[in-house]
């Protein structure tokens, strides 16, 4: 029988649209220690379709693609989106971001939710929010936290 969710893929997987899927493949490589699954080429030395593992995660990529509709963030003018990712050191993996080519959005600090987190927007337009936990928050002193930074209390 085939199964409905394929072994080895999460039910839910990020599919970004990148001009310079290559590169981007490289800079994952590079930042969050990705490992690529599969690569298919597309005319014009391009990238079809490719498949990389961060932990226990999936990402899929393509180059652009015109002509299908498939555009990246920076044609677009910017994405609403952020993709969130834990990392065993944030702070580490921010620089590696930032070294790389990534633009600093938010340095990594801590949260009152207990995770210590930053933001970059990597050279292709996705926006990433990296994290580490780092305390397990109760949830009485979660409410007691977010009201505070709310300008609650």
């Amino acid at each position: 029988m085939v199964e409905p969710i394929p072994d080895g893929y999460p039910q839910v997987t990020p599919y970004l649209c990148v001009d310079g899927a290559s590169a981007a493949i490289d800079f994952y490589r590079d930042v969050f220690g990705a490992t690529e699954r599969m690569r298919m080429p597309a005319p014009g030395d391009t990238i079809g379709h490719a498949e990389l593992q961060i932990g226990d995660s999936v990402v899929m990529l393509s180059d652009e693609q015109p002509d299908m509709g498939l555009r990246g963030p920076r044609t677009l003018g910017g994405t609403p989106v952020t993709i969130s990712v834990y990392v065993e050191d944030v702070d580490a993996a921010f620089d590696r971001a930032v070294g790389a080519g990534a633009t600093a959005l938010s340095p990594p600090e801590d949260q009152f939710y207990g995770d210590r987190s930053g933001q970059f927007e990597d050279p292709f337009g996705h926006r990433w929010s990296v994290a580490t936990h780092v305390e397990d928050v109760p949830p009485d002193e979660m409410a007691r936290r977010a009201a505070e930074a709310m300008g609650g209390g």
